[in-house]
């Protein structure tokens, strides 16, 4: 963790060395700086910090609608989370534009998604039989739904803003302010608060439906209190990232040989790899067409795409 968050203070277009660092650190209140020490201050230092945020939030999320729905290959995108919260960024950019300033984008990614999880909470409560299949059912209608909406709102508005919906939908940590942090920062903090009430709740959910009744846990209330801490903390990062994907499939399955089962257990040291991964996979997006950058979508979506490949090659071997 360590390495990775110097290694994002210290790599990017302008490269910048340990004394940079160490000044910017000393210096960080002082008016007059360096231009290395601006970077460091202003650009740097609140993206590593919300590469860390954000990663370990959607990896937790991941874990958890993974243990809600007994489905390994939950993630924020199956549920609509995401595709939600980018109509609402596709609607800002297209339509209406810079209405609120700076906060137009965050605050409509934010709504999309909170709406879109609304959405599949509503199909869900209408079913009469309420299975973990039924949720992913739902939850897979609202995601098609939005991302309808998403391209009818692309192809509808205006054409010059689709650099920025393409980066927008790619995913990215150009948005990091010091202002803005505390934004994706309270939906983690939603996750840490479940976590810390719940975890032993959660661990019921592990085995059979009929199990956790006789335990006297509703599983029904158990499960949408999850969904809706869920969709808080993904709308609340991506209103600022943007659709990075993979990191909640990714990373749950990555530490559980190594964490074991128990939620008090693996779900920080979920939430400490989903941020490392987010981190270097953040060095690289800056890095590696330098000193153009790379949405970091593009990095996470590669790795996601090569882990399921693996998941669905060992799957066989273990029958």
């Amino acid at each position: 963790m360590l390495f990775a968050f110097s290694m994002s203070l210290q790599f990017g277009a302008v490269p910048l060395t340990w004394n940079d660092v160490l000044v910017g650190l000393l210096s960080f209140n002082d008016e007059e700086i360096s231009m290395a020490s601006r970077i460091f201050i202003d650009l740097r230092l609140p993206r590593a910090l919300l590469a860390v945020i954000a990663g370990a939030g959607l990896a937790m999320v991941g874990a958890l609608l993974q243990t809600a729905t007994r489905n390994d290959l939950a993630d924020p995108f199956l549920f609509g989370l995401s595709s939600g919260a980018s109509a609402g960024a596709v609607l800002v950019i297209t339509q209406v534009g810079d209405a609120l300033g700076v906060w137009s984008l965050p605050i409509a990614a934010f709504c999309g998604g909170i709406i879109s999880a609304s959405a599949v909470l509503f199909l869900f409560s209408m079913q009469k039989k309420r299975g973990d299949n039924n949720l992913v059912l739902c939850g897979l209608a609202i995601s098609f739904l939005f991302g309808a909406v998403t391209s009818f709102l692309i192809y509808s508005g205006d054409q010059r803003a689709a650099s920025s919906i393409l980066f927008w939908t790619m995913g990215g940590l150009g948005l990091a302010r010091w202002d803005n942090l505390f934004f994706a920062a309270v939906g983690v903090l939603c996750l840490v608060i479940l976590l810390l009430k719940r975890y032993r709740e959660l661990d019921t959910l592990l085995v059979s439906e009929q199990t956790t009744h006789s335990l006297g846990i509703n599983v029904h209330r158990l499960q949408s209190e999850v969904f809706l801490c869920c969709a808080f903390c993904t709308a609340s990062i991506v209103s600022l990232t943007g659709v990075i994907g993979f990191i909640g499939l990714m990373v749950p399955h990555l530490v559980r040989p190594f964490s074991g089962m128990t939620h008090k257990l693996a779900l920080p040291l979920i939430a400490l790899w989903g941020a490392v991964i987010l981190l270097l996979g953040d060095v690289v997006s800056r890095t590696v067409l330098a000193p153009q950058e790379l949405p970091v979508g593009i990095v996470t979506a590669a790795l996601g795409g090569v882990f399921v490949l693996y998941l669905v090659w060992r799957k066989p071997l273990d029958h």
